[in-house]
């Protein structure tokens, strides 16, 4: 919630210029950045370390994401470890189609579990540049955003008592359900909201990958991806009815259908092996315009949520996370505001780019199992066309390496 500062009196006072919510991988990379300037912040985070670092999240990264990263400083332990892909593909009508998107555009995809890019910058900033954070907050309220003097509050985990920070700019980082987004009623941002009306069954088995790059299978019983995480563990999906509860999926039930949905000819079987996560997500999207309430400015899944469907949240984030930061040591460092007022501007072109490619690739991925005859062909001619013509095949690849021109 967002209230007038709360008296001097009613517990410790901190100044700090900046404040980030969230210790994900946008609040991680501004904060990175922000030591980088020799700029002070303080990061707040309502889990623990050890959850933050084991939580299983995205793992798709584009080269301009691993770039930025790189030309930071944050990037090392990623270069080193993560897989690099070139190509995907596609299975439909029992058919294999690869699709080399690197031989296309020169680029390419990298695998990087989150938990491990977190992992990385956690310990860059607290370990490494000295930055100050603080684990398992409660009860975070934000102040006097509209103000010049916004504050903090928060609940300390070991005291139980309330510590107040002022500062001069808030980062809410801390996605849909934080301490920031709650603050932003309709008068003050507009949230735009996208329904897919499809379920996609995340899963998580310890076996190696069945392939060597991503696979999308169109069937008509429904979507399958299978994406390699490590040599010993593999992401696969499965469409299925949005809010399905994932106790009516069992080993045999799960395995039986990956095995039908990612059949095709010539195609290696697939390694089987236990399933340590099985969630059911529902998938939706939105944006909130602006991404700037006062000396509140949102990054990551706080200002948008791009369903998994085109692997694009993570890329999002740090996006933001770059510009923000780089924003902010302007402002900070030389009292240069350009960028912190074109900042929602300079994020939201990629944002609704990235949201539009998911929705149309939504429709290839599900069109073959709508129910919807009409959809079921006009799906199977886009995938046609996709690689029987260059220039198709370029667009494709461009938009799905992140490579738009108009950002």
């Amino acid at each position: 919630m967002t209230s007038p500062t709360p008296r001097s009196n009613s517990g410790a006072v901190h100044r700090s210029p900046v404040v980030v919510i969230g210790a994900g991988p946008a609040g991680l990379t501004i904060g990175n950045i922000l030591r980088a300037a020799s700029l002070d912040c303080v990061v707040l985070e309502i889990e623990t370390r050890e959850f933050i670092e084991r939580r299983p999240r995205a793992g798709v990264l584009e080269e301009w994401a691993v770039r930025g990263l790189e030309e930071r400083g944050l990037a090392v332990s990623l270069l080193e470890r993560a897989q690099r892909h070139a190509e995907c593909e596609f299975r439909f009508g029992g058919e294999r189609y690869r699709f080399e998107y690197a031989e296309l555009t020169g680029h390419h995809h990298w695998i990087y579990p989150q938990q491990l890019l977190v992992t990385d910058l956690v310990r860059e900033y607290a370990d490494v540049r000295g930055g100050d954070i603080r684990f398992g907050v409660r009860d975070v309220e934000l102040h006097d955003l509209d103000t010049d003097r916004p504050a903090v509050s928060y609940t300390d985990p070991e005291s139980g008592e309330r510590v107040l920070i002022r500062c001069d700019f808030v980062a809410g980082c801390d996605g849909a359900r934080g301490a920031t987004r709650a603050v932003l009623t309709p008068e003050r941002a507009h949230v735009s909201r996208f329904d897919y009306g499809i379920g996609w069954l995340a899963l998580l088995a310890e076996a190696p990958p069945s392939n060597d790059c991503v696979v999308f299978g169109m069937h008509p019983n429904g979507f399958a991806g299978h994406m390699a995480r490590s040599p010993e563990v593999t992401r696969y999906y499965l469409e299925c009815p949005p809010g399905d509860d994932p106790e009516n999926w069992s080993h045999d039930r799960v395995w039986s259908e990956l095995r039908e949905r990612l059949g095709a000819a010539g195609a290696p079987p697939l390694t089987e092996g236990r399933l340590i996560e099985k969630r059911v997500l529902d998938m939706h999207s939105y944006v909130v315009e602006p991404m700037v309430f006062g000396r509140l400015f949102l990054a990551g899944d706080a200002a948008h949520l791009t369903a998994p469907i085109a692997a694009k949240g993570m890329n999002l984030a740090l996006h933001d996370a770059f510009v923000l930061g780089d924003a902010l040591v302007a402002q900070l460092g030389k009292g240069d505001g350009t960028g912190l007022s074109g900042y929602s501007a300079a994020c939201l072109g990629r944002v609704w780019d990235y949201q539009e490619f998911s929705q149309w690739l939504s429709d290839i991925y599900h069109g073959t199992s709508s129910g919807d005859p009409y959809r079921a062909g006009t799906t199977l001619a886009r995938l046609r066309r996709l690689f029987g013509s260059p220039s198709a095949a370029s667009a494709f690849a461009e938009q799905y390496l992140g490579k738009g021109s108009g950002y």
